[in-house]
């Protein structure tokens, strides 16, 4: 059965990274997170007399160069002059050249929004009346050609990076200890630091041509670098490369100080143990729980840091409540990368541990608690951050932020049901293990008496055998002493004849000669004895030596054995249907991960549905208000506002004519999203000249009808750009202030 995981591993790998790179390179253009909601002249108004500048309201504030406004002559020619100004809020202007002849005029704009993207567009008015032009109004956008599709495939990336690095650490410290010893497992965390390290460097050379021309060249250009270092989104990514530096730290403390402390093995406990203890894995002494700490906060801080690099540059730093919606982000990313990240360490663990040190069962539950504390803080964070971007249950179905978000929870709600099944594989592992550990058990008591036994009958043998030698040499002493006997009575037998003979007179050279054959024999016996005892020794030597290659051959055979048990435990494990299961749904649940965070790299560069129905609702009411009149004034205003209660959102147009120093009549129109007219309970005009200390100016409206106020001889002491300031109130406590500068005189 295992020999075909590897396969069917890889063959899933790539399907799942096919899909992702499909979804990505089919995703539509980058939507800017910044739109057009209302101009002065309007898209495809028809004025009398040529306007002294073009004037551009968009959805937040955004950032221009030289050439980010440009207006165009019916053959093409610029006839705008200067740099574009800010006069107020979100409205952007250019001056134009002074005689302008009739006929219709292109504006094209491209600068980029407040959180970091590009926003490219265009649109045309006349003078007098519509003429022929040369000029194309569908501009391309500098993100739709190659080095849009590189500077999106970097963000992604980077987001995986992130999600590996911090989630695989994660997985370490507060899971599986014992991981920050196992190669597989520094491979993988190390891998997510050079991805997010290579792509934050390639998103910073790409950013000067991605949000200005669009063409390769223009990557290398070092002005243009110089220029993104002193944006938003360039401090940003410095300070991502600074935050990966330390991260760098960490990652060789975590694999060199930790991984020594950290045990090899990290023994299950029973399953009657439901977690309580030690829930890191962490049984060490002082010096080691001190070093954890230190890791984890350490850790927990660059993590954090390296979130808000993501956090204070786009979507969050924007919009209604940015204070909270920042450490919000933050949040949700370090979740995000909890869940995704420590995830992809498990699978690479289950499938490439060694055996020596596998995947315990406590580290799967310790990861299945710490993925459900996860998933919660994102239900939470996404909840507000969907509200936050969107404003509305319809923006769901009519916009494609919406849609991507429907996509985005479904592929969460999968995750989330594939976790659960994981869950019941390890429950099931755990209880195989309680069999297991009681059938371990008992083989293990066999084991340890058959060992005593054989340890008693080895004692046995040694004594018998040592009995055997002394024995032996007992009687090798016996047979000694007899022979030294035998020498000592046949000496004196010897010694008295010659006494005799002596005494018989005998010659006087006799009993010398018998006293040297009496000695030579003596020595002679004694001579006998030593070869006996040079054999007792080497017999004992020989023992010696065969009992050292036995210890040899008991040492080699001992070794073997272990290499075949854990070769047979490697075995068991993989055939093990409740680990196999586990890996599988594991494995199915990284892969809708693999997807999911496409499809967040996607929607983080869509623009939000509140945004959308915003400049929906701005065409709207022009469109509208060409049809019944309005606008009719010398200068028209409109203007989208959201004072954030129930009904909040609408857009309020003003007419004033005839926009000329002294008396005007000035006209007040609200409408809701949809474009029919609509009442507040309070609606306050206000005129500033800023130029000459002159205002604000109050203007108190009657209401006439539903959705229309008015007021007449509106003073307006000279002439000038006014700024026009109208404050909206829809309940007793929800109200916003919105407004555009206009030309008076």
């Amino acid at each position: 059965m295992t020999q075909t995981i590897a396969p069917r591993v890889r063959t899933l790998v790539l399907l799942i990274l096919a899909v992702a790179g499909a979804l990505l390179a089919g995703a539509a253009p980058v939507s800017a997170h910044a739109a057009l909601t209302g101009s002065d002249p309007a898209q495809g108004a028809v004025v009398d007399t040529a306007p002294s500048q073009v004037s551009l309201t968009f959805s937040e504030p955004i950032a221009v160069g030289d050439d980010s406004v440009r207006v165009l002559d019916p053959k093409g020619e610029r006839v705008d002059k200067g740099d574009p100004a800010n006069p107020s809020g979100t409205t952007y202007s250019v001056r134009l050249v002074s005689g302008l002849p009739d006929g219709t005029y292109t504006v094209a704009y491209q600068v980029v929004s407040a959180d970091s993207h590009p926003v490219a567009g265009a649109f045309t008015f006349s003078i007098g009346a519509p003429s022929e032009t040369t000029v194309s109004v569908s501009a391309q956008g500098s993100d739709d050609g190659l080095v849009g599709w590189l500077y999106g495939f970097g963000r992604y990336v980077s987001y995986a990076g992130f999600v590996v690095l911090a989630g695989g650490a994660a997985f370490v410290l507060a899971c599986w200890a014992p991981g920050a010893r196992v190669r597989a497992v520094q491979r993988l965390v190390v891998s997510g630091w050079l991805a997010l390290t290579s792509a934050t460097l390639g998103l910073l050379m790409l950013r000067g041509s991605y949000t200005t021309s669009g063409k390769v060249g223009d990557v290398f250009d070092l002005e243009l670098l110089g220029d993104v270092l002193q944006t938003k989104t360039g401090a940003a990514l410095v300070s991502r490369l600074l935050l990966l530096a330390a991260a760098a730290l960490f990652i060789a403390v975590l694999f060199g100080a930790y991984a020594r402390t950290a045990d090899a093995v990290e023994p299950d406990r029973d399953a009657e143990d439901d977690g309580g203890g030690d829930d890191g894995g962490d049984d060490g002494g002082p010096d080691k729980r001190d070093l954890t700490f230190g890791l984890a906060l350490g850790g927990t801080v660059v993590a954090a840091g390296l979130a808000a690099s993501w956090a204070m540059s786009e979507h969050a730093s924007q919009g209604l409540q940015a204070g909270v919606a920042m450490p919000v982000d933050v949040v949700h990313l370090l979740a995000v990368a909890a869940w995704l990240g420590g995830l992809t360490a498990l699978l690479v663990a289950l499938y490439r541990a060694p055996v020596e040190t596998p995947v315990g069962r406590d580290a799967v539950r310790r990861f299945s608690r710490l993925a459900f504390g996860s998933v919660v803080t994102l239900a939470v964070t996404g909840v507000y951050q969907s509200w936050r971007q969107l404003g509305s249950w319809s923006a769901f179905t009519d916009t494609r932020y919406g849609q991507l978000l429907l996509v985005k929870i479904a592929l969460v709600a999968v995750m989330v049901a594939v976790a659960f099944l994981s869950r019941r594989w390890t429950q099931r592992l755990a209880d195989a293990r309680v069999s297991e550990a009681a059938e371990e058990a008992e083989r293990t008591e066999a084991a340890e008496e058959a060992e005593r036994t054989e340890a008693a009958e080895r004692a046995e043998e040694a004594v018998r055998a040592e009995e055997a030698v002394r024995a032996k040499e007992a009687v090798r002493a016996e047979a000694t002493q007899r022979a030294e006997e035998g020498v000592r009575a046949k000496e004196a037998v010897r010694v008295k004849a010659t006494e005799r003979a002596k005494e018989a007179k005998q010659p006087a050279g006799t009993a010398p000669a018998e006293a040297s054959g009496t000695s030579e024999v003596s020595e002679a016996s004694m001579a006998v004895e030593p070869p006996k005892a040079s054999g007792a020794s080497d017999a004992s030597d020989a023992e010696k030596a065969e009992a050292g290659q036995d210890s040899v051959r008991a040492a080699q055979l001992a070794r073997q054995r272990a290499a075949a048990e854990a070769a047979r435990q490697k075995r068991l494990r993989d055939a093990d249907p409740n680990r196999f299961g586990l890996r599988r749904s594991v494995l199915a649940e990284a892969g809708v991960a693999v997807v999911l965070l496409a499809v967040t790299t996607v929607l983080t560069q869509t623009e939000p549905g509140r945004t959308e129905q915003d400049a929906r609702a701005a065409t709207a009411a022009s469109s509208s208000a060409s049809a019944t009149g309005q606008g009719s004034g010398a200068v028209s205003l409109t203007m989208p506002f959201d004072t954030g209660g129930k009904s909040g959102k609408g857009v309020v147009s003003i007419d004033l004519d005839p926009a000329q120093a002294g008396d005007n009549a000035l006209h007040v129109y609200v409408e809701g999203p949809d474009g029919t007219p609509v009442d507040v309970p309070e609606v306050k005009i206000a005129l500033t000249l800023a130029a000459q200390n002159i205002g604000p100016l109050p203007v108190a409206p009657d209401h006439v009808t539903t959705g229309h106020w008015s007021a007449s001889r509106v003073q307006i002491p000279m002439a000038g750009d006014w700024k026009v300031e109208v404050t909206v109130r829809t309940s007793d406590i929800d109200q916003v202030t919105v407004s555009k500068n206009a030309q008076i005189g």
